[in-house]
């Protein structure tokens, strides 16, 4: 992978859009002083991650966009845009070329794209952490900077190490991981503090609703038993319904022959006495005379019964000793029994005695005779009873003679009347059989609205359950298939009524208590498995933890023994002999010497000291040198050429044993002599084969070794300007 493009505008002093091509080796960016060079260095570090406004030279966020000058007005915003050649995949995405852009606006709002989709900041630097790149190493290193790994605090030392050795993808994740672990160590508190005071509340409610939990299966066990109850009496009266229904059809077709047997009959009755002889007719006035007559002498004889029984009645004695008729006496008899009692209540004698005087006399009048008159009417009674009599026998003079003349007729009409009679039998034979079917239908008929009646009276009582008939018969058969036959159901319904009595002993349940019930349980439950999962994921991010620190350890104690010789190498190539060590130290404890053979071991003696390999970021290096011909007992004593040097052989010893795409620099060897230039331009290009190299230099040594020259200077406008000089 190398650097190919640098494009920014409105960035610093770059007010027009500017594009850089870098080639492979070494570019070197020359120009005066106040060009604008390190602006390009700026906008590289910016566009890897860089956050702290400072270290990109300015006070804040709004200072990096151009701010306008005499001949050019400001901009409202700044972008710049990083474009690198993924063809050997160094990068872990699909993209031959992969670009990042990053904008800023005058309001403070930023953009980040990848590949122009708009990610978030940490995506950039998470994407640039795990191909080793970042703005906490000797990637970039910018002016002023020369001596950074001399003047970096020993922890910052080991930071700059890991980000070259690609470990600072893990530093991320590690720390990302102890933070997910801290909250969820929080959050495991929180949920252990709420659920302790859940579960009193859950305990009290849970003996609330105790008693409700037997009813819950009483009232189980009674829907079955109903379900099973009213599917087994629906089935009986279906089974009746069944065998009710053919045999109904069965009378209803007989009743129809039947029916069709007596129209046939009644036919054949109607032809016969359409064959009826005349004599038949004579028969009918005779018969209908002496029906007459036999009327007529009927009533003479009740006629001479009463004549007689009246003349039995004047012919017997009939007065009292007075001389009175019975009935008048009687008469006189309650008007006496009257006029005494009205006398009774009067107090006035002189009328008494006058009604009294009126009494009297009638009573005398009583006593006189009336017999003739009851002998004139025996007489009248007598002679009607003579004419009766001769009129009785006149009749019975002319019945006899028609019951002669209905005798003649009926010898002549025998024939005729064995026909009648046979025709008229198989008529009532019809007529009683069909009159047998209809009761027959007609009690079938009952029976069948009596399962109708029966089949109501089920629905009825279904719903004083509860329910519906339909609703019983579908759970009994989702439950137990087709009704059992041997099912009782006189005890199944007393079983009923049992288990109705005990459930209006256990009383109705208060459905908010039982809501609250396992509302409160399902909380409850739900922060137990809460817990659980914060307890295992406590455990999988603490192994993570401990995974990363054993790779961080390993890859850095690994190479730090590489490093630590090619440090001292490079020191003495630098400074022409002398001696270059690393120290790892416990960070504000005392220091530990490390030789080549022994810096694992001063590691893990670090490490037991801090308290185990997970606090290996408590760890730091220190540098300890030898100058040739010179004593110093600390960095401090070094001049500013000799701390450069001492960083320039620290960041070609990182870079021998780990080299990155490429590096950024600026100004690196302002404070060198020409002798050491030189020695750095060498080392320029023996590493340049592996790794892309971009120098802002005033320096002729080093311009000498690039292989493609950027001029920057300041146009007539105040913006800065580029020329390109690419040397073979």
């Amino acid at each position: 992978m190398n650097l190919k493009r640098l494009e920014i505008a409105g960035f610093k002093s770059f007010a027009n859009k500017t594009a850089l091509d870098f080639s492979r080796g070494i570019v070197a960016i020359v120009g005066p002083n106040g060009s604008g060079k390190s602006n390009i260095i700026d906008a590289v570090r910016w566009l890897l991650g860089e956050r702290d406004s400072r270290s990109l030279r300015g006070g804040k966020v709004e200072d990096l966009i151009f701010a306008g000058t005499p001949g050019k007005p400001s901009l409202g915003m700044a972008q710049a845009s990083l474009f690198f050649d993924n063809e050997s995949g160094f990068f872990p995405v699909d993209f031959s070329e992969v670009s990042v852009t990053r904008k800023v606006f005058r309001d403070g709002a930023s953009q980040y794209f990848l590949n122009k989709s708009e990610v978030r900041l940490k995506d950039v630097v998470d994407f640039f952490a795990r191909s080793r790149l970042g703005t906490k190493g000797l990637v970039i290193i910018n002016q002023g900077n020369s001596d950074i790994f001399v003047k970096a605090s020993p922890a910052e030392r080991r930071i700059m190490i890991e980000e070259v050795l690609g470990l600072r993808e893990y530093q991320l994740k590690k720390i990302e991981a102890e933070k997910k672990l801290k909250n969820t160590a929080f959050n495991l508190e929180k949920a252990g503090a709420m659920i302790g005071e859940l579960e009193p509340h859950l305990r009290s409610l849970k003996r609330q609703t105790s008693r409700w939990e037997k009813r819950s299966e009483l009232e189980s066990q009674l829907k079955d038993l109903e379900a099973r109850y009213f599917a087994r009496e629906a089935g009986l009266i279906e089974g009746d319904f069944k065998k009710i229904s053919p045999l109904l059809e069965e009378i209803s077709r007989d009743i129809k022959d039947r029916q069709k047997e007596v129209l046939a009959s009644e036919k054949k009755l109607a032809a016969v006495e359409a064959g009826r002889p005349k004599q038949r007719e004579d028969l009918v006035g005779i018969k209908e005379k002496l029906g007459n007559l036999s009327e007529s002498r009927l009533k003479l004889q009740k006629e001479l019964g009463r004549l007689e029984a009246q003349l039995d009645f004047l012919s017997r004695p009939r007065r009292s000793d007075l001389g009175l008729k019975i009935e008048d006496l009687s008469e006189l008899l309650k008007e006496i029994r009257g006029t005494i009692g009205d006398c009774l209540k009067k107090d006035d004698w002189p009328k008494i005695r006058s009604e009294l005087k009126d009494l009297l006399e009638k009573i005398n009048g009583a006593f006189k005779t009336k017999s003739g008159e009851d002998d004139e009417e025996l007489k009248i009674l007598i002679g009607t009873k003579e004419k009766i009599v001769s009129d009785l026998k006149s009749l019975e003079n002319e019945i006899g003679g028609l019951d002669e003349a209905e005798k003649r007729l009926s010898l002549d009409l025998d024939g005729f009347n064995q026909a009648f009679r046979s025709a008229f039998g198989e008529l009532e034979a019809a007529r009683e059989k069909l009159a047998e079917l209809e009761m027959r239908k007609n009690k079938l008929a009952l029976e069948k609205e009596h399962c109708d009646f029966r089949t109501r009276e089920l629905e009825q009582r279904a719903a004083q359950f509860g329910g519906t008939l339909a609703e019983y018969i579908k759970k009994s058969r989702e439950d137990d298939g087709d009704p059992d036959a041997s099912f009782d159901a006189a005890t199944a319904e007393k079983k009923i009524f049992r288990l109705r009595g005990e459930l209006s002993v256990i009383g109705d349940v208060d459905e908010a208590i039982l809501k609250e019930a396992r509302e409160t349980e399902e909380r409850h439950g739900f922060l137990a498995a809460q817990i659980t999962d914060l307890e295992r994921a406590s455990v999988d991010l603490e192994a993570l933890i401990g995974e990363l620190n054993e790779k961080i350890r390993g890859e850095f104690v690994g190479a730090l023994k590489t490093i630590d010789g090619e440090f001292n190498n490079y020191f003495r190539l630098m400074f022409g002999g002398g001696k270059a060590k690393l120290i790892v130290k416990k960070i504000e404890t005392k220091n530990i010497i490390a030789g080549e053979e022994d810096v694992e071991e001063k590691i893990k003696e670090a490490e037991e000291e801090i308290g185990g390999k997970e606090e290996l970021g408590d760890i730091g290096i220190e540098i300890s040198v030898d100058l040739p011909k010179k004593r110093i007992k600390s960095l401090g004593m070094l001049s500013g050429g000799e701390k450069s040097l001492v960083s320039i052989a620290a960041l070609f010893a990182l870079v021998s044993v780990s080299p990155p795409p490429f590096l950024v620099l600026d100004e690196i060897d302002a404070a060198l002599d020409e002798k050491n230039t030189k020695r750095f331009a060498a080392l320029l290009k023996t590493f340049s084969e592996k790794t892309q190299f971009i120098i802002v230099t005033h320096n002729r040594a080093t311009m000498e070794a690039a292989n493609l020259l950027y001029g920057v200077t300041m146009d007539k406008d105040g913006a800065s300007k580029v020329l390109s000089l690419k040397l073979e």
